[in-house]
């Protein structure tokens, strides 16, 4: 651990400049909390950073959200505020504690999905995506990879506004030169977001990652459940191939690269039903067409952020409408503010035709009976 992780923030406010007002979560490190700026008034959630069993100082991988978040200023990411502090007393066994003061959201898409009395419009639908991929956009652009997309880290506001949150597992990343490979760890994403490519043992990575997982996610928009549950790694595969056809060097002309494609039992002779599948809940052309290309095997023809966005289904009537008067009807639908611990293991402004420049498997939440998963 170095110098850095164990340092004990002394410029920091103390966390006594708000009021905790309820628990709103469990996030990877620590608990999250619903609070109140006394001075300002301002409604903020603060998770705290679980100190007590660490041996070697500040927790790496909150040392690494807060390093990436501090570097990301956009909408469709939420705010990292400050970082607060509190005394040390004999119930944190003095070694004080530290909090990351985060804006305050009143929903998480998982929370929403489960709710059977919400109710998406297509245009609803769009907005929800539009905002997502212009936040991975943002963050691909700035060399950050999420790596645990999932429809609990997805965060909404009051007003509508989306939020790409729990950066736990984030990490920056750089395009190789000829000769050159990543070394990244494969085992991040929840499972039954995880690309094939990961599932496959992939350690050089990119962009697509997160991709799969949007696409994971817009489908999901439409069956208000995950819709592949594996419960291994192999499962997992099996379940991507009986919907996007069998992984071969025909789809996938670098796939065997992979020891672990020899190494897996995977089904041949599948062909891809990505449309034909969810045709049932996704009634809209264009929808089927973007999670077909999102849910592309190979990684180097999965659509990217850029292309996604402008991709005729945000372009076409209805287009993406605001979420304000939907989610007035609904009260909190929080979940988890960030991720539940993991198991070691496993705007659009007018109609024009472009998107802003600048701009260790989990349990899932149970969903509503009256909605089923593809597999």
């Amino acid at each position: 651990m170095s110098k850095e992780a164990s340092l004990d923030f002394p410029l920091c406010h103390d966390v006594a400049k708000y009021e905790r007002i309820t628990k709103i979560g469990q996030g990877t490190f620590g608990e999250v909390f619903k609070a109140k700026d006394k001075k300002t008034g301002r409604y903020v959630a603060l998770k705290k950073v679980i100190m007590e069993n660490e041996k070697e100082g500040f927790p790496i991988t909150a040392l690494r959200e807060i390093k990436i978040l501090q570097q990301l200023k956009h909408e469709s990411v939420v705010d990292l505020i400050e970082i607060c502090r509190a005394k040390p007393t004999q119930y944190n066994r003095y070694k004080g504690s530290i909090y990351l003061v985060f804006e305050l959201c009143d929903h998480d898409l998982a929370g929403l999905l489960s709710n059977a009395t919400v109710k998406f419009t297509l245009g609803e639908i769009k907005k929800i995506m539009q905002q997502l991929l212009e936040g991975l956009f943002y963050i691909h652009r700035n060399k950050i990879l999420h790596r645990d997309m999932k429809a609990a880290n997805i965060l909404i506001t009051k007003t509508g506004v989306l939020k790409l949150a729990d950066f736990g597992l984030a990490r920056a990343f750089s395009f190789t030169k000829v000769g050159q490979v990543n070394r990244y760890t494969n085992r991040v994403v929840t499972l039954w977001y995880r690309p094939p490519e990961l599932l496959l043992g992939e350690r050089d990575y990119g962009p697509s990652i997160d991709l799969w997982g949007a696409g994971c996610i817009m489908a999901e928009m439409w069956t208000r459940s995950p819709i592949m549950q594996g419960d291994t790694e192999q499962t997992q595969l099996k379940f991507i191939c009986q919907l996007c056809g069998s992984i071969s060097p025909q789809v996938w002309p670098s796939v065997e690269k992979y020891d672990l494609y020899k190494k897996f039992e995977l089904p041949k002779g599948s062909k891809r039903r990505v449309k034909e599948r969810l045709k049932a809940y996704v009634k809209d052309q264009y929808a089927l067409d973007l999670i077909d290309k999102l849910l592309w095997l190979d990684p180097k023809n999965r659509i990217d952020s850029d292309n996604a966005l402008n991709h005729d289904f945000f372009w076409t009537e209805p287009l993406p409408c605001d979420l304000t008067s939907m989610l007035s009807q609904h009260k909190t639908s929080m979940f988890e503010y960030l991720a539940p611990p993991r198991r070691p293991n496993p705007h659009m402004k007018n109609n024009q035709r472009h998107h802003p420049a600048a701009g260790a498997v989990t349990k899932q939440q149970p969903t509503d009976p009256s909605y089923d998963r593809i597999f």
